[in-house]
């Protein structure tokens, strides 16, 4: 119970201090499971710290992450969804998703997050892979898939560093102008470095 209370305070102090330095905008994330797989009571799930957030700052405006081929926790696409509505009647304002490859992931995604009844915006989250060791790391932690053309792309450069980045970028970059094309509202603070370059370039 001591443990739980220091937890919460440290909670409650970080809120304190985003709002002491006039941030208007956080991002409520649950988080990686620890190793030896214990969890605190009060925030197992990401909804249960945006619920505690909303209540103690209400006038911040609350995102979550979204993962449009399912978390990987998730036994079916449904209960993902489930989850996701819970942490918008809690008080997230926006989405933002993890990584995909693949656009019409994206499209079907969000359809099926508005049938579910969840209307908050969902901001798709696009990193370019420059190195073909990150390909391992981002399948683990968003559970997308890799599109065979991606896969080619990838075969054919990750023996040069410099094309393999260059490569990467211009396929993320393409899939922003996708999205652009297909009136997806897209911030460039959700869009990493290198590709933000490309594009403003």
């Amino acid at each position: 119970r001591q443990r739980q209370m220091c937890i919460r305070d440290r909670v409650h102090s970080v809120l304190r201090e985003i709002q002491a330095h006039g941030i208007e905008n956080v991002l409520a994330l649950r988080g990686d499971i620890p190793k030896d797989g214990k969890v605190e009571k009060d925030y197992q799930y990401a909804s249960q710290l945006i619920r505690e957030i909303r209540e103690t700052c209400p006038e911040l405006c609350i995102g979550a992450a979204c993962y449009p081929e399912g978390h990987p926790e998730a036994d079916t696409i449904f209960e993902d969804l489930d989850h996701l509505k819970e942490k918008v009647d809690a008080g997230c304002e926006f989405l933002t998703t993890q990584m995909f490859f693949d656009n019409s992931v994206y499209y079907d995604f969000v359809e099926n997050v508005r049938k579910a009844g969840i209307d908050v915006p969902v901001i798709p989250g696009i990193m370019p892979i420059t190195r073909e060791s990150q390909i391992e790391n981002v399948i683990k932690l968003s559970g997308c898939k890799m599109p065979q053309q991606f896969i080619k792309i990838v075969d054919r450069f990750k023996e040069d560093k410099a094309s393999m980045k260059q490569a990467g970028i211009i396929y993320a970059t393409q899939q922003i102008l996708d999205l652009y094309a297909n009136g997806v509202k897209l911030s460039l603070i959700h869009i990493s470095e290198p590709t933000r370059h490309s594009l403003i370039s």
